[in-house]
């Protein structure tokens, strides 16, 4: 008698495991935080070279251990077509996330313009609004 109750026991402990539905009070996943990113600190040229440019900014998104911090940029203002993306670790001790996004294959001595925005791990856009800012490329000495 003993064994049976102890499989009855089992049986309703594992099925109230694998078959229990998420309640109102359980904290919604981090992937959903992402509906309210605000920039703290506003997107700005970090360093640039000849071919190159280094734009950060920060943001309150937390969430997932990797994000991505992703520039739209080109030499049109209203034609921001390239994009740049870096994946960024998040640590979970800050409450905001710094990004660093190097773009790569810019020429020499032209003003770029850009907006920024991140993705979180899964794929999901933060929906970032930021100004389209500028920066020009150094020259060739």
């Amino acid at each position: 008698m003993n064994r049976q109750l102890l499989a009855l026991t089992i049986t309703v402990a594992v099925s109230s495991l694998l078959f229990a539905t998420p309640t109102a009070a359980q904290p919604r996943p981090a992937e959903e935080k992402a509906e309210h990113a605000q920039i703290l600190k506003e997107p700005a040229l970090e360093s640039a070279t000849d071919h190159s440019a280094i734009i950060s900014w920060t943001t309150n998104t937390g969430g997932s251990v990797v994000h991505y911090g992703i520039v739209h940029y080109g030499t049109d203002p209203q034609n921001l077509s390239q994009t740049a993306k870096s994946p960024n670790r998040w640590n979970k001790n800050l409450p905001y996330m710094t990004y660093r996004v190097r773009v790569d294959g810019l020429k020499p001595g032209t003003a770029y313009y850009y907006t920024v925005d991140a993705m979180l791990g899964k794929g999901s856009r933060a929906g970032l609004k930021s100004p389209v800012q500028q920066f020009t490329t150094r020259q060739h000495p």
